[in-house]
């Protein structure tokens, strides 16, 4: 049942591949970059499981938080055009300070 639920995971990274070549924007390939990597996880805690290998699941859970905090990243980018910079800050008032 876990290879079938590997292959399964599998044939789905592909697709969500092709939605993230095809995505006709940003969004779109941001939302399927963030499903590639919670497939990836489950995939990885399968493939852990399937091998005998228990410490795959914290390597999984590690890629996990790191799709998120990269996630969460690239959307930041795209709203404010910067990752760091807090010259452009916007006051309570909106205007930039």
């Amino acid at each position: 049942m876990f290879l079938a639920a590997a292959i399964a995971l599998f044939i789905s990274m592909v697709m969500v591949l092709t939605r993230l070549y095809a995505g006709p924007t940003v969004y779109d390939r941001v939302l399927a970059l963030n499903s590639f990597g919670t497939l990836t996880v489950l995939f990885i805690a399968v493939l852990g499981f399937l091998s005998g290998r228990p410490d795959f699941l914290d390597i999984a859970i590690l890629y996990a938080l790191i799709n998120f905090v990269g996630t969460i990243a690239i959307l930041k980018f795209f709203r404010y055009r910067s990752l760091g910079d807090i010259s452009q800050v916007p006051d309570k008032k909106g205007h930039d300070q």
